[in-house]
């Protein structure tokens, strides 16, 4: 028996020591084909000059306009030259379009002293009218209790107080704040609403306020920070001010649009799949550099980068430049729910969205059982400053609506660098582009896609319904998702794992 026993506990520490040398063989070969692939990212590659063609040859590209498609045919042919095994184009609807037409804005006082106010409209917002002599009151911040004070806002111009950007939380409030401050308006029957611009300096940007591409109950305007400011201050020394307003939006019904797919097959498991993606459509007002051509042209380099290493994973890639994200992500709601069939063999969604920030690590989408093995997955990229695993959650981009349907998610965290200033505005433009850095998020993002596509096993499972939504409480995403009215969708079934 004490034989028995040493020959047992020798086989043990023979496995045991035969398991470890295996797991060392498994990593050095990992950590090997990881520099490879961040050896042929950082090469000289087309990457800044696709990004110039479509910032500076195609510029802004709302769905359904001409750019747009011209951003598209960029797409599938600078996809098929970087070497995808296929790509191709799949369409969807937006149920109605919108563009602006020549806003104007003037303000004026009893004293006879009139001045032009910058102004853009809201995207997605109804069209308003030439009107004149429309009274403006200032409700702050726009909370319920401010309403109350200002009482009647009848056929008024509600002027709407905000805070200059200074960091992600900034930008992720003015989207939150925003429902809440156009239920009150609607109910209490504002003509329109004018938010004061977040930058300073006379930059306008443009937003929607719209979820899903309807057009928005209100008008509403964006209006220059400084001219804002002065208004507020000429109503709080008891000088009314007037607006004359025109805001000739065209509003037009459903229209088609395109998310294009590029393909690397996988060698052992080609149903499985990772999808690396980036938005292809922007606002116009700039050319949609940092948000997010830099990022479309990510992805494509990323493809090519693979593919130029000789090396491929045992999953498939899917590389997708979204539609119709600026309108309520769209494009990655409906890509997902056509797939939908497919998802118990998505392995994971790596999404880039953030300029050209330094990349710190990835949100997993709150998912605490992934962290482990995306930290050693990361190891690689600590050279470039790579190193957290994230378990939190957002909702403001692609990536959402696979988080929803309990697929392993990862966005990309970046420091806010010049983001946010230029952020859908007229000053978002190719210039602001950090090449050199931009280059290291594609040696990231072809590192870390290709680790996830190419692992013995799948980083995650798919979670149940019952998981996602214990997953979203203790992320506070619930809350978040009721403040931007989209917790509805979720808790009706419309949207998400079924």
């Amino acid at each position: 028996m004490v034989r028995n026993l040493f020959c047992l506990g020798f086989t043990l520490f023979f496995l045991t020591v035969s398991s470890l040398s295996t797991l060392a063989a498994d990593r050095a070969s990992d950590r090997e084909i990881a520099d490879r692939l961040i050896a042929e990212a950082l090469k000289p590659s087309p990457l800044q000059s696709n990004l110039r063609r479509l910032t500076d040859e195609i510029g802004g590209r709302v769905p359904g306009t001409p750019a747009f498609q011209r951003a598209a045919d960029w797409g599938v042919a600078a996809f098929k030259e970087a070497g995808a095994d296929s790509v191709h184009t799949e369409e969807f609807s937006i149920p109605q379009s919108w563009a602006e037409g020549a806003t104007e804005m003037t303000a004026s006082l009893f004293s006879g002293t009139t001045f032009p106010v910058r102004a853009v409209s809201v995207a997605w917002a109804p069209a308003l009218a030439a009107t004149k002599q429309v009274p403006i009151v200032d409700v702050g911040e726009g909370s319920a209790a401010e309403f109350a004070k200002v009482g009647d806002i009848a056929g008024r111009l509600v002027l709407v107080h905000t805070k200059v950007l200074g960091n992600w939380d900034d930008l992720f409030l003015e989207y939150e704040r925003a429902p809440a401050v156009i239920a009150l308006a609607v109910k209490g029957k504002a003509l329109a609403i004018a938010f004061m611009a977040t930058r300073e300096h006379g930059i306008l940007y443009r937003h929607t306020n719209a979820g899903v591409g309807e057009i928005d109950a209100l008008p509403q305007l964006i209006v220059a920070r400084e001219d804002g400011e002065r208004i507020a201050r000429l109503l709080a020394s008891a000088n009314p001010v007037w607006a004359n307003l025109s805001i000739p939006n065209k509003i037009g019904p459903a229209f088609k649009t395109w998310n294009v797919v590029a393909e690397i097959r996988g060698s052992e498991k080609p149903d499985e799949f990772v999808v690396l993606g980036a938005h292809l459509d922007s606002w116009e007002l700039g050319t949609g550099a940092l948000d997010n051509g830099c990022n479309a042209a990510l992805v494509i380099d990323a493809l090519r980068a693979i593919k130029a290493s000789g090396l491929r994973p045992r999953r498939s890639i899917r590389f997708i430049l979204f539609s119709g994200e600026e309108q309520g992500m769209i494009g990655s709601r409906q890509y997902a729910t056509a797939h939908r069939s497919e998802l118990d063999k998505m392995a994971a969604a790596v999404i880039f969205d953030s300029g050209t920030g330094k990349t710190t690590g990835f949100s997993t989408g709150g998912r605490k059982d992934v962290v482990p093995a995306v930290q050693l997955m990361l190891e690689p990229l600590e050279q470039f400053g790579v190193t957290k695993a994230d378990p939190s959650a957002e909702s403001g981009t692609d990536h959402f609506d696979f988080m929803l349907e309990g697929v392993p998610t990862f966005v990309a965290d970046q420091d806010e660098a010049n983001y946010l200033e230029n952020y859908h505005a007229t000053t978002d433009t190719f210039d602001k582009v950090d090449l050199p850095q931009l280059k290291k998020h594609v040696a990231e993002a072809t590192e870390f896609t290709f680790a996830l596509a190419n692992a013995a096993e799948r980083i995650g499972p798919r979670l149940t319904r019952a998981q996602i939504e214990q997953t979203l409480h203790e992320t506070h995403l619930d809350q978040e998702l009721k403040d931007m009215d989209m917790w509805e969708e979720w808790a009706n079934g419309k949207r998400g794992r079924q």
